[in-house]
């Protein structure tokens, strides 16, 4: 393993549900190079400005209903009864732009963000603005939504959410994007989500000499800083995770484990 690099089985992140915003993986030196991710949690009633200077941020709603004030006099209404039931409403935050939501139910969302410079202006994706896709095959069907992948307005961030079914796997074949077979060098986060809350799923990690494996459960997180990342949803649980990748492009390619590559024909 390289010096100063993360080693893979420190990149599981279990942090208890608390009101307001707080972190669960922060960019900083031997961590992640350059995603940090943030849980905010609101009652009815409250609200809650956010601004991340010298960072582009996109706030994914896992569930409830919100206001959102974009700091230029555009306000927008954003709800979810969970990431189970609709499809995702987001909010892209260019660096330095303030914004202020003012929760109408209880709600839970995560917001993961990046270096950038100054651009642009806030922009919203609503339900019908994701685009759904069918992908694997018998065992590893899995449905995938881009929600700021080929858009636009940010600079360097991606990010989807992808839906397991029970007993299913997804990043699957093992794929990687850590620039070392040609493709672009990013970085990632998956957060999940269980349905029912009280099961897991696995996350495989491995690289060169590296090989770990996380049981992963809902509301964890998990930094994949390079090497193949493969995940299971056990039978009986549905999988959830929201994905957010940066890195030297903004392109999603991928480099398949050779010893894996047949699976998908």
């Amino acid at each position: 393993m390289s010096k100063g690099r993360i080693a893979l089985r420190d990149c599981h992140f279990r942090v208890a549900r608390v009101p307001g915003l707080q972190p669960l993986q922060l960019r900083e030196p031997g961590r992640a190079r350059l995603l940090s991710s943030r849980r905010l949690r609101l009652s009815a009633g409250e609200s809650c400005d956010m601004r991340f200077d010298g960072e582009e941020s996109v706030l994914v709603l896992q569930q409830g209903r919100a206001r959102v004030e974009l700091g230029d006099g555009r306000s927008v209404e954003i709800s979810r009864k969970s990431v189970f039931e609709e499809r995702a409403s987001a909010v892209y935050v260019p660096p330095g732009c303030e914004i202020a939501l003012s929760a109408e139910s209880e709600l839970e969302l995560i917001a993961v963000s990046t270096p950038a410079r100054h651009t642009g202006r806030a922009h919203v994706v609503l339900p019908e603005h994701v685009r759904a896709t069918a992908r694997g095959g018998p065992g590893y069907t899995r449905e995938v939504h881009d929600i700021l992948v080929d858009d636009a307005h940010a600079q360097h961030l991606m990010a989807g959410e992808t839906f397991n079914p029970a007993g299913a796997w997804s990043s699957y074949p093992p794929h990687k994007h850590d620039g070392r077979n040609g493709e672009p060098a990013l970085e990632e986060v998956y957060h999940f989500r269980i349905e029912p809350p009280g099961g897991f799923g696995i996350q495989r990690l491995y690289a060169d000499e590296q090989d770990t494996s996380f049981s992963v459960e809902d509301g964890d997180t998990v930094l994949i800083p390079y090497g193949y990342h493969p995940v299971a949803a056990p039978p009986g649980y549905r999988l959830y995770y929201l994905w957010v990748l940066a890195g030297s492009e903004r392109r999603l390619a991928l480099h398949n484990d050779p010893r894996h590559a047949w699976i998908d024909g």
